[in-house]
């Protein structure tokens, strides 16, 4: 395909350290679902990583990974984002969409969107309050968590809920 959009997983300094990668800034391009951020978190002594979408906020938290795991974290994302968009109930042709845009076609970037990384601190710290109500990671359902942090009204998107504005996007892609 001519101009076909490659996504980016826009990371941290924190996770490119652990992915051991050096990153550029990612393309500016237009046309696609978009780009996601991801934050390497320390919790309960685990290595996680906070997933979320640069225009909606829609977020996907992945607890425990290990290092082979870092090694293909695109393929761990998209595999996370698939059980994720299955438990929430989008279509299959929805589903099959974003698979199909996201799937062996991410390239890793810096982040560039302070805003975001704004938002995704204070996701940070929601994700770390459901922990410690939980007293720890084991005992927290990801889905419930991620249904929580993408049901959290949010200044930077005009106090939306990320996961209707994700619905929203994913609905103009998929028609």
């Amino acid at each position: 395909m001519l101009n076909e959009h490659m996504p980016y997983i826009c990371c941290t300094q924190k996770l490119a350290k652990e992915l051991g990668t050096k990153l550029s800034f990612p393309l500016k391009e237009s046309g696609g679902l978009g780009n996601w951020y991801a934050n390497l978190l320390l919790i309960d002594r685990r290595k996680c990583v906070l997933f979320t979408h640069e225009q909606t906020l829609y977020s996907v938290f992945i607890p425990g990974l290990k290092k082979p795991e870092f090694q293909c974290l695109d393929d761990v994302f998209v595999q996370a984002l698939f059980k994720q968009l299955r438990t929430e109930r989008f279509t299959q042709g929805q589903i099959e969409r974003i698979l199909e845009e996201y799937d062996g076609k991410i390239k890793y970037a810096k982040t560039d969107n302070r805003s975001l990384l704004g938002s995704m601190n204070d996701l940070a710290f929601h994700v770390n309050d459901v922990v410690q109500s939980h007293q720890n990671l084991t005992h927290v359902d990801v889905f419930s968590l991620a249904r929580k942090l993408n049901n959290i009204p949010f200044k930077a998107i005009g106090f939306e809920y990320p996961e209707t504005l994700f619905r929203l996007r994913v609905g103009q892609y998929t028609h």
